[in-house]
């Protein structure tokens, strides 16, 4: 507040308080109200309130000009400041201060595991070179690259319908690498970083058992069409010179786990097992397989109890084309060892004890049974070795009973898929041969008896043909000479 204005309401304040009311200032006497004795204090009173509203306003606004002065001198040090700062870099931010932590370092990050790095969702695969590649999957899975990838395209699909506990492709490559490599879930666990528990491992590889075994078997494993069987029929011919023979069957045992059950053991081996039947033909391919015996069981029961024998008997498998061989119609048949009966769509070698062993002359006998030999080590034998020899889990089959069928027939699909496919057999390498066994004599049943009779009759008819065709040859030969 100004202090002259200060000073005039104290001398304002001071006169009210010695003016008397008995008296006057002025030398007259008036009437007027405003110059009463009881009137001076309220002009007293209000002249001191306009006083202090004046001496209030005029300290609490500034004069016009100071605000704009003001002003400018806020925006020119405005000015000055960036000015200042323009030719300067501009700072960095400072680093926030560290904050302690309670809690321990992260571990390192597991290795890879081998069996993740090959999947075909990995980038690094496409960078190797494919025979690099395709050696490394075959090692792992029992298959190059290519065929996992297509085998990949076919299940995926029928992955749809099931639950998996794993993506599709960790899927089939878990369960490949346990089929390949004939690992159980326990093994195969301690060897994945990170580690994958072996309940899970072996569900997994259930699931991708039975897809296979189900859904892909009427797929890749089935009776050969008429081009096929011309095929096969034409190769069997040159190579051991029977004619109309298609295909081969044998009877393999799978080693189980150990079992005290005594209907799993047999007198001709010394571990429990079940039986695997399998026809395959020139190119080692299935065309059948069944797995419902256990290791008591003979081939013959066996081969009775399968849907094959039933299709076979009913002619409705493989029919044409007939061929006339002696005088005798032979339509295209199975070669078969002494485990086997005799029938005429099922060829086995001749047995002293058979009445047409009487009737055909020992040479001949001879050729023919060394011809079917021939034809057996070429076709079913040999598929049946690389069967075993690429999936090494048919060696020692560690899953339970319950899953040891659709495991076994799981191999069969993935072994088509490979021969389909033309993955090598590098000359014996995936070859597995089992300890030979005797061949358990099979005689005829009264429900075979008509067709053991018939049987008989074509092995004859062809024994003959056939040392008569080497004779001739034999002869030319020698002449030619």
């Amino acid at each position: 507040m100004d202090p002259s204005l200060l000073l005039m309401i104290s001398n304002l304040l001071q006169l009210q308080s010695q003016v008397d009311p008995a008296s006057t200032l002025l030398p007259f006497t008036s009437s007027s109200p405003l110059l009463s004795s009881s009137a001076a204090p309220l002009l007293f009173y209000a002249l001191t309130s306009v006083l202090s509203y004046a001496s209030f306003t005029s300290s609490s606004s500034p004069p016009p000009g100071g605000r704009r002065h003001r002003r400018s001198r806020s925006r020119s040090r405005r000015y000055s400041s960036s000015s200042s700062t323009s030719h300067l870099p501009p700072s960095p931010p400072p680093p926030p201060p560290p904050q302690p932590s309670l809690s321990l370092p992260a571990p390192p990050p597991p290795p890879p595991s081998s069996l993740i790095l090959s999947l075909p969702s990995d980038r690094t695969i496409f960078s190797m070179d494919p025979s690099v590649r395709d050696a490394r999957f075959r090692s792992l899975y029992g298959l190059s690259y290519p065929v996992f990838s297509s085998l990949l395209d076919n299940l995926l699909p029928l992955f749809l319908s099931i639950s998996l506990p794993l993506p599709p492709d960790h899927a089939l490559a878990l369960s490949l690498s346990r089929l390949s490599r004939g690992l159980s879930s326990r093994s195969l666990s301690r060897l994945l970083q990170p580690s994958l528990t072996p309940s899970l491992i072996s569900r997994t590889t259930h699931a991708v058992t039975r897809l296979l075994s189900t859904r892909l078997y009427g797929v890749y494993v089935k009776l050969p069409s008429p081009h096929r069987l011309l095929q096969s029929t034409s190769f069997f011919r040159d190579l051991s010179s029977v004619p109309n023979l298609a295909a081969c069957i044998a009877s393999s045992p799978v080693r189980l786990r150990d079992s005290t059950d005594p209907s799993l053991r047999s007198p001709n081996r010394p571990f429990p097992s079940i039986l695997l039947q399998a026809v395959a033909d020139h190119r080692k391919i299935f065309l059948d397989a069944c797995v419902k015996a256990p290791g008591s069981s003979d081939p013959a029961t066996h081969l009775r109890d399968s849907s094959i024998y039933r299709r076979l008997c009913q002619s409705d498998a493989i029919r044409d084309p007939p061929l006339q061989v002696g005088g005798h119609i032979v339509r295209p048949f199975i070669a078969g060892d002494l485990s086997f009966p005799l029938l005429p769509f099922l060829l086995t070698p001749f047995a002293s004890a058979s009445p047409s062993a009487a009737t055909t002359s020992a040479e001949a006998k001879e050729a023919f049974d060394a011809a079917l030999a021939k034809a057996r080590a070429a076709s079913v034998e040999t598929a049946i070795a690389l069967l075993k020899g690429r999936w090494k889990i048919l060696r020692n089959l560690n899953v339970g009973l319950d899953h040891a069928a659709q495991t076994v027939v799981a191999c069969v699909v993935l072994h088509n898929f490979c021969q389909i496919a033309g993955e090598p057999e590098d000359e014996g390498k995936y070859l597995w041969r089992d300890s030979p066994e005797s061949p358990q004599l099979v005689r005829p049943v009264e429900s075979e008896r008509a067709l053991y009779y018939a049987g008989e009759t074509v092995r004859q008819a062809i024994a003959d043909d056939l040392y008569e065709r080497q004779q001739r040859l034999s002869v030319g030969t020698a002449a030619s000479r």
